[in-house]
């Protein structure tokens, strides 16, 4: 039902779909960049879609740290502790590259969160934020390509 309506409304579906898989909400968009990718909609529109949408996710997120973080995450956000600790850890060891892993599930999303707590600078996150979903989702376009094209 979520995919229909997705691919009824096109490009604004997929920068809904992508904006909310980077946020706390579990949703996935890669399913959706596939299939339109192959789908008669322009590849590259795709991948410029889906990799604002998603940034744009992430500086939600980094918002929520920066700005939240005792108001939000304590009273409306739930955010395991232990996710939260644990990109807290990855954050300090490796800085701010390791945001380019923000869009793997499960440790991404606390990883821009505990970016805005840090209070790190924007642009540099949105730098390494952008960069990893860029070369993500350019992947699952070219895979898409590859695999989906022959079904």
């Amino acid at each position: 039902m979520i995919q229909d309506m997705i691919f009824q409304s096109g490009y604004l579906g997929l920068f809904l779909v992508s904006f909310l898989a980077a946020t706390l909400v579990p949703l996935g968009s890669e399913i959706f960049v596939a299939v339109m990718a192959v789908s008669g909609y322009d590849p590259w529109f795709v991948f410029a879609v889906a990799t604002s949408g998603n940034t744009l996710g992430s500086i939600t997120n980094y918002y929520v740290g920066k700005l939240g973080t005792n108001f939000l995450l304590s009273r409306y956000i739930k955010v395991d502790s232990q996710k939260r600790q644990k990109a807290e850890k990855m954050y300090q060891k490796w800085g701010s590259p390791i945001l380019s892993l923000a869009w793997i599930p499960i440790i991404g999303d606390p990883l821009t969160v505990v970016a805005g707590v840090f209070n790190l600078d924007l642009w540099i996150f949105t730098f390494w934020v952008a960069l990893g979903k860029s070369f993500r989702y350019f992947f699952v376009i070219m895979t898409a390509g590859t695999f989906l094209k022959g079904m």
